[in-house]
């Protein structure tokens, strides 16, 4: 079976099934069916508590893998042989492995953020009702899909942004935490902005557009010119096969450049004559690599092609390409070739990441285009997004974590997000309980900093979006997921939408004091507080028997 197919039928990667999960899930899920708590009605959240990368924002995605994941969950007679083996479940009572056996997601609602939405703390990116048992055994395996796709696309989009509208590929699988997250950075960072990828895998699983040029073997397994002499290419010009070194030859203007690197980009050329890019820095940039490209370039001109461009990886990336433009304006003037060299592109890679490409924004270069790896694959600012999975209500109950750290103070309850707006440009999300209403067009809200009772305001939104939708109800997924293509326009259009300060790459916030605010509605606070004094009364009540 195909990997298109497979991929079609379940999760991309054939490791997402219910085994992919941490022990203590399964031992929880054990407690809870000996002390009959297995089905109790549930509600879980999904959300994280800081944005990375000290940013103001953060991508949501991995929707897609989680509903394909969903949709297939069964535990196979294989991996219930495999559970009742293990030292930890071998003296288990029969029954729930039967139990195991039979469970499906048939009673499982999931509402959740579209894919690609731009979320902020605290606000579950995807929320999920049903049996305790159940919604506790998917916990692991859904934050695995998140984290990661999320951290990624995130890191993505602000490589994007500091790159200001030059064109950002991605490079980046051998250097990738194994196939899959090299693939998934592929797919991910796709959806944040990237415009192709290195990756093959990627590129026929994803139908992401694949780019490549070549490597410095490629330019180093040449020798000679003589590797290259009987070299032929169709001459669109005169309709016939010519051998292609003579007319290199022609437009070289100077024997010292190198002549194995000549011969690797003639070689190339022949091969590729309608997107030859060719790297430019094996031996010297300036005075061979970008000379001989331009060589080449006439001789493809003549026979009617258009040379593609160069790739640089080594040295002052902005200075190198600025120098390299000056040669190929140069090489205009003196041949009189109509501007030949105008669209060249000029890609630079080499180590790139998000503080170089800030920097590279705010000087003069002449870069076409951001060859990027290393940095955008493993996350290297930053290696995790840091998702929780948290229980707030349990039979009609709202639960809550209780923390000396105000960050990790679980707001409880069933709960809706909102987006307010004001002049159709973002305002502040809005968490209300359940059973409000959602927030009326044109009519004042209260909203309240959860923990801080002094911080609260009153606006008036133009337009408020539920934030969580049904995705996914009785077995079934609701509605399909926005492809690829879809969440990466999503994703530009909120870019665009959303204030600089909030999608300003170079400021490093403060946690404590997000520019973008997430607060709760007056009856969610006082719900909040109610149930925390409550609470801490009773833990003093019993502290002092």
């Amino acid at each position: 079976m195909s990997t298109t197919a497979k991929a079609n039928e379940g999760p991309t990667n054939p490791l997402v099934t219910p085994m992919l999960t941490d022990l203590y899930q399964i031992t929880m899920a054990y407690a809870y069916w000996k002390s009959g708590k297995v089905n109790e009605d549930s509600v879980f959240e999904l959300f994280f508590r800081k944005n990375p990368f000290k940013g103001e924002f953060t991508l949501f995605c991995g929707l897609d893998e989680i509903l394909k994941f969903l949709k297939v969950f069964r535990f196979t007679k294989d991996d219930i042989e495999y559970l009742k083996k293990t030292p930890a479940l071998k003296n288990s009572d029969a029954g729930f492995f039967d139990y195991l056996l039979k469970l499906d997601t048939s009673a499982l609602k999931v509402r959740a953020l579209q894919e690609g939405s731009v979320v902020f703390p605290r606000i579950p990116m995807i929320i999920l009702e049903g049996p305790l048992g159940l919604c506790q055994l998917i916990e692991t395996t859904l934050l695995n899909l998140v984290n990661f796709s999320s951290l990624v696309a995130t890191n993505a989009t602000r490589m994007v942004l500091a790159a200001q509208k030059v064109a950002c590929i991605e490079f980046g699988l051998r250097r990738a935490q194994g196939p899959d997250g090299g693939c998934s950075a592929s797919k991910y960072s796709y959806v944040g902005g990237f415009v192709g990828t290195s990756n093959i895998q990627a590129g026929k699983m994803h139908g992401i557009p694949v780019i490549g040029t070549h490597a410095h073997a490629f330019v180093q397994a040449f020798t000679s010119l003589e590797d290259v002499e009987e070299l032929e290419l169709l001459n669109k010009e005169s309709g016939n096969t010519e051998k292609f070194l003579p007319h290199v030859l022609k437009h070289r203007k100077s024997e010292a450049t190198n002549d194995s690197e000549l011969a690797a980009f003639i070689s190339y050329a022949c091969a590729f004559p309608d997107t030859c890019l060719c790297l430019a820095d094996t031996y010297d940039t300036l005075r061979s690599g970008v000379p001989n490209f331009i060589s080449v370039a006439l001789a493809l001109d003549d026979f009617g092609y258009k040379a593609n461009g160069i790739r640089l990886d080594s040295g002052d990336l902005g200075e190198l390409s600025v120098q390299c433009k000056k040669l190929f304006t140069d090489s205009d003037k003196e041949t009189n070739r109509h501007n030949l060299f105008d669209n060249v592109k000029i890609v630079a890679s080499d180590g790139i990441n998000e503080k170089m490409l800030n920097k590279l924004s705010k000087t003069k270069h002449n870069i076409t285009g951001y060859g990027i790896g290393t940095n955008l694959v493993t996350c290297q600012a930053q290696p995790a997004l840091g998702c929780v999975y948290k229980l707030v209500e349990c039979k009609g109950k709202a639960r809550m974590k209780f923390s000396q750290d105000a960050i990790k103070i679980l707001i409880p309850g069933r709960k809706t997000a909102y987006r307010l707006y004001e002049d159709d440009k973002p305002l502040l999300d809005y968490i209300a309980l359940a059973e409000e209403n959602m927030p009326e067009i044109g009519q004042p809200i209260i909203c309240c900093n959860p923990f801080v009772k002094e911080d609260r305001k009153t606006c008036t939104p133009s337009k408020a979006d539920c934030l969580q939708n049904i995705v996914f109800d009785k077995g079934e997924c609701i509605k399909p997921t926005l492809s690829l293509v879809e969440s990466r326009k999503y994703v530009k259009s909120q870019m665009e939408n959303f204030p600089s300060e909030i999608t300003d790459f170079t400021r490093e916030s403060d946690p404590k004091n997000y520019l973008y605010s997430v607060m709760v509605s007056e009856k969610l606070y006082n719900f909040l507080h109610e149930l925390w004094k409550a609470e801490n009364e009773k833990n003093w009540s019993e502290n002092q028997k």
